[in-house]
């Protein structure tokens, strides 16, 4: 009978403040995993949002500044003049004039009486198109392109928040 007494007696289990004292470990340890999870899916959805405004700049500025090398004449802007349109003149006919703009946020081309089509899609807004003459007398022509392109962040978060203004020249080619 003594002997149960004091395996009763020497029953090992947990104390209430060890019982509290695990429960707060474990809630710092998940509070810190859940914070760190969320910081990561920021910084994911910031680098996409980076990529995406980078990647459109850089599709239109190849295809403004390859179509400029291609072009036969420049319309507009006169030489040493600088406006928001780019209109030239192709070696095809059909395509005559190619004219670059920019509408409803949007940057735009439209060759011949083709319609118009948008060149950046609706999750970036385009502005501060340019497109400045650099031209000289007897030389083919140059022309100067910048324009910005943000990200539409119509909730206002931070990860959202992107632009970047885009620079590059180009010159027609010599026949």
């Amino acid at each position: 009978m003594k002997n149960l007494q004091s395996k009763l007696k020497n029953k090992n289990g947990f104390t209430l403040i060890e019982l509290l004292l695990y429960v707060a470990i474990s809630g710092v340890i998940l509070l810190v995993i859940s914070l760190f999870l969320q910081t990561l899916l920021e910084s994911r959805i910031k680098n996409q949002t980076i990529a995406e405004v980078e990647q459109q700049g850089l599709q239109v500025m190849q295809l403004i500044t390859q179509t400029v090398r291609n072009a036969d004449t420049i319309n507009s802007p006169a030489t040493g003049a600088s406006t928001p349109t780019l209109s030239i003149n192709t070696y095809t006919g059909a395509n005559n004039p190619t004219v670059f703009d920019l509408g409803s946020g949007a940057i735009r081309i439209k060759e011949g009486v083709g319609a118009v089509i948008p060149l950046t899609n609706s999750r970036i807004t385009a502005s501060a198109l340019n497109f400045q003459n650099l031209s000289r007398a007897s030389t083919p022509g140059v022309i100067r392109i910048s324009f910005t392109l943000t990200h539409v962040n119509p909730e206002g978060r931070n990860e959202y928040n992107f632009s970047k203004t885009f620079y590059a020249s180009a010159s027609l080619r010599q026949p």
